[in-house]
């Protein structure tokens, strides 16, 4: 079974677009578009890390963001990119996480419909939520077929235009702001890491490094069992996640023909870790810097830890995608 959304070319320039369209001006223009609406989120530190690791490491902490997550970013340029008539019939997106709450709420800055398809088996807490910041739920089957078939009967009832989570040029434009920021508040890093599952936020981090500090480079962080993207970069040619059993949620999406193409010319390499890393690394920033991370915040860190990114002597820079995580299922409680 393929995660989420399918991708529609399995091959370097097939059935995709091989020149993005998103070039540093609109990169700009996205960070003034939601800037009266979302965070300037915090850069953290840590000298225990520091001195664990022989590196200077900068954490760029989305978890402090609105609705707890990057996604706030891209949700919130897409919506405001639109015009009045565009939004009269609201916007739609099937997402069971972070990118059906971002949605919800930016819809709401604007008085604009937010139709959310979410699999019947979406958690509580994540249900809720939506309902919180305004989004009107349809459930459906948890498969990508129940999916893509609701939302497009969604779409047909409604009128409302679609907000894909990553494969949108507004979206992945809004989430490259935060590389933005770190670069504009940290001089002269070296690497910047980010987790990847459908790529708007590593896309939009390597093209924010790519126009605005083109000295680093970018690496990709993936859990061992969702490797698609690892295997799609290694391989120069598309392959899609089957079934990703991981606990990293946010990571288990297949990459976009929009995504695709910016990660295999901007991104320097991707590392893989293992599940047991990702627990490791979320418990360690828990309690040595004292924040609260979701599993897919804590892969950069984990490819540390394993030694599959070498940090030292380097100045690091590392996007913590977000922070929502249900406290009664933390992954560290299965294992005690």
């Amino acid at each position: 079974m393929r995660s989420d959304y399918a991708y529609a070319g399995h091959e370097t320039g097939k059935g995709m677009n091989t020149k993005s369209n998103i070039q540093a001006e609109t990169i700009r223009k996205a960070a003034k578009r939601i800037s009266p609406f979302i965070n300037r989120t915090p850069i953290l530190t840590s000298q225990t890390i520091d001195r664990l690791f022989n590196t200077s490491l900068f954490l760029k902490c989305e978890n402090f963001q609105k609705v707890g997550a990057f996604k706030a970013r891209g949700a919130t340029n897409a919506v405001l990119s639109l015009n009045t008539e565009e939004l009269f019939n609201g916007v739609a997106t099937h997402s069971s996480g972070n990118h059906a709450q971002a949605l919800s709420w930016a819809s709401s800055l604007v008085n604009a419909s937010a139709h959310i398809v979410m699999p019947s088996n979406s958690s509580r807490i994540k249900v809720n939520a939506v309902k919180d910041y305004g989004g009107i739920i349809t459930f459906c089957k948890p498969t990508l077929e129940s999916r893509e078939t609701t939302l497009a009967e969604v779409i047909r009832q409604t009128g409302a235009i679609e907000i894909h989570p990553y494969n949108n040029e507004q979206i992945i434009a809004g989430q490259a702001t935060a590389t933005l920021e770190l670069i504009e508040d940290v001089d002269e890093l070296d690497i910047v890491i980010a987790p990847v599952g459908g790529g708007g936020l590593l896309s939009g981090t390597a093209l924010s490094v790519h126009y605005f500090h083109p000295s680093a480079i970018v690496i990709a962080a993936e859990p061992d069992q969702a490797n698609d993207a690892f295997l799609s970069f290694s391989g120069k040619k598309f392959i899609p996640s089957i079934n990703p059993q991981t606990i990293a949620d946010g990571l288990r999406t297949s990459l976009g023909s929009l995504t695709y193409p910016i990660i295999l010319e901007h991104v320097h390499s991707v590392v893989t870790v293992s599940e047991s890393s990702i627990t490791e690394a979320m418990r360690f920033i828990w309690e040595r810097m004292k924040i609260i991370i979701e599993p897919s915040s804590a892969v950069p860190f984990a490819a540390i830890m394993e030694g599959k990114i070498d940090v030292a002597g380097k100045k690091t820079g590392i996007i913590i995608s977000g922070g929502n995580v249900d406290l009664e299922d933390l992954p560290w409680l299965k294992h005690e």
